[in-house]
């Protein structure tokens, strides 16, 4: 036993033997706790977790395992270091050891935001399949450099580093930085307001008072619309947010307005047949919405007997709607001819009760 003691007491960089070996039994102590724990507790958990109607207690544990794991590393190391009592290195290792501690901790977070990613997915899905992927890739991104960012101030912090001074410094830079990209910002949150109001999706057809084409690509910087010209236009978010959008494809139906013309020879009886039978067309129409239809002989013109007509198609595609106001307008040719009236056109009549002599001319052969 003596000479067991007089080895232990050989010291070795100024430390004993007999505290190297504490602090070594010490740390493998903890990496036992540790494979105890994850043996036992963990899969105790996983197995329970397993046996759940939700996943998202599972992807919590699958979160949390590795920084739990590492956390019974930084204990051995800690109570390794605290007895070996390094007085010269102690402020050191408490900083570094302080240090890994906030580690684990935005580690665990960061963990956390890429397990849980598919809450962010089921609420970027509600802005069509073709912004989803965009919407939540900016909101992952964004929540992990937040992370990055606070868990690198809070490990300056530790080591004495002024951060409050740090991040003024920054200020100054990310102001110039911000004057300089205030159109990026902008868009930014142009894009936003775009996702969250949805005004359009990709395939509607819309209108502003700069462009008018069918959407083809919402993104983060800019929407690209294509006119019917086919050429594509690059809108930048910011500028379509805030502008009056009107979108062509989200109307219920169609209007179609417009005044018949009919000359003042047109007999009652023959306009009363005339709106008849323009009413039971439009009414036994498929293509017509049946809501509102308004035919009424409503005023005597300067040339005309106007018939005023108001009704909606059931189709907003353009091309579908010209071919139904084609049909329309057909059809009321041919009720007005069945009818032998006929439409008026602009026309003056002048009268004159005398004409001076002086103004008639005689023309000699």
């Amino acid at each position: 036993m003596e000479h067991v003691q007089e080895i232990l007491d050989v010291t070795l960089l100024n430390l004993r033997l007999y505290d190297i070996a504490l602090a070594i039994a010490i740390f493998f102590f903890f990496l036992f706790l540790r494979a105890v724990f994850t043996k036992t507790i963990l899969a105790a958990l996983k197995s329970f977790t397993a046996k759940t109607k939700t996943s998202l207690d599972e992807k919590l544990v699958d979160a949390i395992e590795a920084p739990l794991r590492f956390v019974f590393v930084l204990l051995g190391v800690y109570f390794a270091k605290q007895s070996l009592k390094l007085e010269a290195l102690d402020s050191f290792l408490d900083n570094l050891i302080g240090s890994l501690g906030t580690f684990v901790l935005f580690w665990m977070l960061y963990r956390l935001i890429t397990e849980f990613s598919t809450l962010f997915s089921a609420f970027s899905t509600r802005f069509g399949q073709k912004l989803s992927s965009d919407i939540e890739n900016f909101i992952i991104k964004t929540l992990r450099v937040i992370v990055i960012a606070f868990g690198l101030m809070s490990i300056l912090q530790i080591w004495g580093v002024n951060v409050s001074a740090f991040l003024a410094s920054l200020g100054l830079g990310g102001l110039a930085i911000a004057l300089a990209a205030r159109e990026t910002v902008a868009n930014l949150f142009g894009s936003l307001v775009l996702f969250t109001d949805r005004p359009f999706r990709v395939g509607d057809w819309v209108q502003t008072s700069e462009v008018e084409g069918v959407v083809e690509d919402i993104g983060i910087r800019s929407t690209k619309i294509r006119t019917f010209a086919q050429a594509l236009i690059t809108v930048p978010n910011a500028t379509i947010a805030n502008a009056a959008i009107t979108n062509w494809t989200r109307m219920g139906k169609r209007r179609i307005r417009m005044s018949l013309g009919l000359t003042y020879s047109t007999s009652t009886a023959q306009m009363e047949a005339i709106l008849e039978e323009i009413r039971v067309y439009l009414k036994n129409n498929e293509a017509i919405h049946q809501d509102t239809i308004m035919i009424y002989f409503d005023e005597f013109g300067a040339s005309s007997l106007n018939i005023f007509c108001y009704f909606f198609t059931k189709t907003t595609v353009w091309a579908q709607y010209l071919q139904v106001r084609e049909q329309v307008n057909l059809e009321l040719m041919r009720i007005v001819e069945r009818n032998n009236a006929s439409f008026a056109f602009p026309t003056q009549t002048l009268h004159l009760d005398s004409i001076p002599p002086e103004l008639i001319t005689t023309h000699k052969g």
